[in-house]
Order: structure tokens, then sequence, then C-alpha cells
């Protein structure tokens, strides 16, 4: 399926894409192309196909699920202007 130079011409003005005359035969050869391998690979058959999450047959590696950091919250709230039961109080900007 090629496509054609006002099919080419509408979907540069719905991209909003302002194209010189000289450059859709370019464009329009190229988009082409495209979509005939589209087309192309919608021809192959899928239907014995396992989707799979990824390409490789490779398992994740998982780091230990460890604690790493110590928990500075009091020194961190100690520069905070106005805290309370441990949160951050901040001024009301919705009324």
């Amino acid at each position: 399926m090629s496509l054609s130079k006002e099919q080419v011409q509408h979907i540069a003005a719905l991209a909003c894409l302002q194209l010189d005359e000289d450059e859709f035969d370019d464009i329009v050869a190229k988009l082409s192309s495209i979509v005939d391998f589209v087309d192309q690979l919608q021809q192959v058959p899928t239907d014995d196909v396992v989707p799979m999450a990824h390409p490789l047959d490779q398992v994740q590696r998982l780091r230990p699920d460890v604690v790493t950091e110590t928990n500075e919250r009091d020194a961190f709230q100690a520069n905070a202007p106005a805290i309370q039961d441990g949160f951050y109080l901040v001024p009301k900007v919705i009324e």
C-alpha cells in the first residue's frame, strides 16, 4: 500500500508540519516504505507464538531486600520551620 501525496499532505497538516513542495516526493517514498514494511509484518503468522515479557531468555537479577539507609528524619526535620507529629507543616495555599 503506497501513500499518495494528498495523504502525506493530510498527515503533515495533522502533525502541524510545514513541508516544502520539493520535500514531498522524498517523504512520500519514505512513509510508503514504512507502511509497506508494516503490511509485510502483519502477514507473518503469529497464532502459535507465546507472548513474552522479554526477548531474551534471562532471569532478572534482584538485589537483596535489606535496609541500606539509616533513618535521619529527626535530623532533616530539625531544619524545617514547622513540624507536628513527625510531619512537615506548610501554609495553606487553597482556600
